[in-house]
């Protein structure tokens, strides 16, 4: 088993991304916590509303982990380091 596919086991659940599904392309910190991502329609929004979205395939690239009771996003591998959530660079939230 290579690298990839363990790391896709730790995912709950892989969302089939829909045919106009938006990519995260920036992670809003607070106190260096993820609150929330640019979309890739500039749009920014909520953590948990991004969770809500990729569960309906409305982001692609993303599945969702768990720590405890907490859900999360997490990159899908896919052999590319640059789309990779850590990766990506922090944006200011929008007001």
């Amino acid at each position: 088993m290579d690298g990839q596919e363990l790391v896709k086991q730790t995912l709950d659940q892989i969302p089939q991304a829909n045919a106009n599904a938006k990519r995260i392309v920036g992670l809003v910190r607070e106190g260096g916590r993820i609150t929330g991502y640019q979309l890739s329609d500039n749009t920014v929004v909520e953590k948990q509303q991004a969770i809500n979205m990729a569960k309906q395939g409305q982001i692609a690239g993303v599945g969702i982990a768990h720590r405890g009771d907490t859900e999360y996003l997490k990159s899908i591998p896919d052999g590319s380091e640059n789309n990779n959530l850590s990766n990506l660079p922090s944006v200011s939230p929008q007001s």
